[in-house]
C-alpha cells in the first residue's frame, strides 16, 4: 500500500527541505525525497564547502600578512590540505544532521530514494536496496536542482578535467589551475586556490570578469585577481582540452595559445536536473532553457504540482530556492501566494567580497532611464584602515527623475553582509534622501553605502576629489 502525504516534494535542497519543513508547520503531513546527502548542491559541493576553504585561505593570507597589523610571528606558517578538508566535512555533516533533527522536530518524513513522477498525485520511489516504494500525495513540489554543465569539448573526467564538485574534494593543492570561465564560481575559486599558493591562469569568453556585474565593480576584481598573480584571457575561447595522464592538461585557445596546468577547473553554466523524473509522461510544461516553467505561485501547468529553485529557471542561488519552497508550500496549504523577487541580492564571495542588487548602470541606461550615480572608496574610511581592508568602493545607480534608487553594487570587504540594507531599498523603492537619512554608526564598514548615497548629489562629506 502507498504512503499517503498532503505534500511530497522531491528533492532535499535548500528549495525542497525548507518547503517540506514550512508545509509541516502550516499543518500537513509532509514528505521530503532525497537520492543523495539533504542540503543539496549547496551544503555539500557548494555554498558551505567553499566557503569554509575561503575561510581557512583567508586566515592563511592574514597570517602571512601579520606584519601589516604589528605583528611578529616566528615559525612557519603553512596549508595542512588534509586537516582544511577535514573541517570542512565536519562543518557540512554537522549541518547535514542538523536538517535531519530539524525534519524530526516537524514531523516531516523523510525518504532516501530516487523519486520519479507517476502520476499527478504519486510517485515511484526507487530506495538504496533497489525497491520500489510509491508514495501519493495531494500536493507534489520538485526541487530536484542542477548540475555542472557538462561541455563536449572538454568532458569532465574526474580527475584532470573537474567541477566545482571535485574542487571541494581536492587531496593536495594542486600546483597550477586553468579556470574555464571568470563568472562567479570561477572568481571565487580563483582568489582561493591562489591564496593558497597555486598558481591560477583563467579564460573568459566575454570581456570582462563577472560579466553580469556593474562594470566599475568587475574592473575591481580582475586588478584584484591580477594583484594575486592570477593570469587570466579575456574575450577568448578554449577551444580544446587535452589530458595527458600523470602530466596534467594543455588547452588551446581560438588565438591559437596554449596554456598548461595540473588540472582544469570547468566553470561555464550549469544542467537543470529534469531527466528521467516523469515530467514527459504528465505533459509539465518547460522553458525555453529547458527547466520547469511555473507561475508566480510556482505552479506548473499542473496546478497541484510545483517546481522550485534551480529546476525553474528563474534564479540558480539557494536563497531564492528556499524563498519559492516557503511560497510553495504556503499554496499547498491553501493560501494563495506570489513570489515577490524585487530586491534579490547577489552574494560573490571573491577576495574582496561582491555584493550587488537592482540594475547596473548599463541596464539603466539602455532602458531609457535618466540616470545619476555616486561612488565612495572604501580606503577612505577609518574602518577600512583599522581592518587594513581598503580595496573596493560602493557604487550607487539612482534615477534622476524620481531619486528612487535602482540598484546597489559594492565591492570589498563584507560586501556579502553590507548588501541586505541596500536590497531592502531596492525592495520599498526607497529614494536617495530616505536612504541618506539613515543613522549610520561610526566607525563601520557601512559608512560606505551612506557616503556613496550621498554622492548621488553631490554631497558626500568625505569623498576625494578623483572620484
Amino acid at each position: 500500500m502507498a504512503d499517503s502525504f498532503d505534500v511530497a516534494v522531491l528533492g532535499g535542497g535548500p528549495g525542497g527541505y525548507v518547503a517540506a519543513i514550512r508545509a509541516a508547520q502550516l499543518g500537513k503531513k509532509a514528505a521530503c525525497i532525497e537520492a543523495e546527502a539533504l542540503g543539496g548542491v549547496c551544503l555539500n559541493w557548494g555554498c558551505i564547502p567553499t566557503k569554509t576553504m575561503i575561510a581557512t585561505a583567508s586566515m592563511y593570507k592574514k597570517i602571512r600578512n601579520a606584519s601589516r597589523y604589528g605583528l611578529k610571528l616566528d615559525g612557519n606558517v603553512s596549508v595542512d590540505m588534509e586537516a582544511m578538508m577535514a573541517r570542512k566535512d565536519k562543518i557540512v555533516k554537522g549541518l547535514v544532521d542538523g536538517i535531519d533533527d530539524l525534519f524530526d522536530f516537524h514531523g516531516v518524513t523523510s525518504i532516501k530514494g530516487r523519486g520519479r513522477l507517476k502520476s499527478e498525485n504519486a510517485l515511484i520511489v526507487e530506495q538504496e536496496d533497489g525497491s520500489k516504494r510509491e508514495i501519493r500525495s495531494e500536493n507534489i513540489i520538485i526541487a530536484t536542482g542542477s548540475r555542472p554543465l557538462n561541455i563536449p569539448a572538454f568532458p569532465y573526467d574526474g580527475e584532470y578535467i573537474i567541477s566545482s564538485n571535485e574542487m571541494v574534494a581536492l587531496k593536495k593543492i594542486p600546483e597550477s589551475l586553468l579556470i574555464i570561465g571568470m563568472g562567479v564560481i570561477g572568481c571565487e575559486f580563483a582568489f582561493l586556490m591562489s591564496m593558497l599558493g597555486c598558481r591560477v591562469t583563467m579564460v573568459e569568453l566575454l570581456e570582462h570578469a563577472l560579466p553580469l556585474e556593474d562594470i566599475d565593480v568587475s574592473k575591481t576584481i580582475e586588478r584584484e585577481l591580477k594583484k594575486n598573480k592570477v593570469k587570466f584571457h579575456l574575450g577568448r575561447k578554449v577551444t580544446v582540452v587535452d589530458v595527458h595522464k600523470g602530466e596534467g592538461i594543455r588547452a588551446e585557445l581560438d588565438d591559437g595559445r596554449t596554456i598548461e596546468a595540473e588540472r582544469a577547473l570547468v566553470s561555464i553554466g550549469r544542467k537543470f536536473n529534469v531527466d528521467d523524473i516523469g515530467l514527459e509522461e504528465l505533459e509539465i510544461e518547460k522553458n525555453d532553457n529547458g527547466s520547469i516553467k511555473t507561475n508566480l505561485r510556482m505552479q506548473t501547468n499542473i496546478p497541484n504540482i510545483y517546481a522550485i529553485g534551480d529546476v525553474a529557471g528563474k534564479w540558480l542561488l539557494a536563497y531564492t530556492a528556499s524563498a519559492e519552497g516557503v511560497v510553495a508550500a504556503a499554496n499547498c496549504a491553501g493560501e494563495k501566494t506570489e513570489i515577490n523577487y524585487a530586491g534579490v541580492p547577489n552574494a560573490i564571495f571573491t577576495t574582496p567580497e561582491v555584493g550587488s542588487v537592482g540594475l547596473r548602470e548599463k541596464q539603466a541606461e539602455e532602458q531609457g532611464i535618466n540616470v545619476r550615480t555616486g561612488q565612495f572608496l572604501f580606503r577612505v574610511l577609518g574602518k577600512a584602515q583599522a581592518e587594513n581592508e581598503i580595496e573596493g568602493l560602493v557604487k550607487v545607480v539612482a534615477d534622476a527623475d524620481s531619486d528612487k534608487i535602482l540598484g546597489v553594487h559594492i565591492v570589498g570587504a563584507h560586501a556579502t553582509e553590507l548588501i541586505h540594507e541596500c536590497a531592502l531599498a531596492v525592495r520599498m523603492e526607497l529614494t536617495v534622501e530616505q536612504l541618506g537619512n539613515a543613522f549610520h554608526a561610526h566607525p563601520v564598514m557601512s559608512e560606505a553605502i551612506l557616503e556613496a548615497v550621498h554622492d548621488v548629489h553631490g554631497l558626500s562629506i568625505h569623498n576625494p576629489k578623483q572620484l
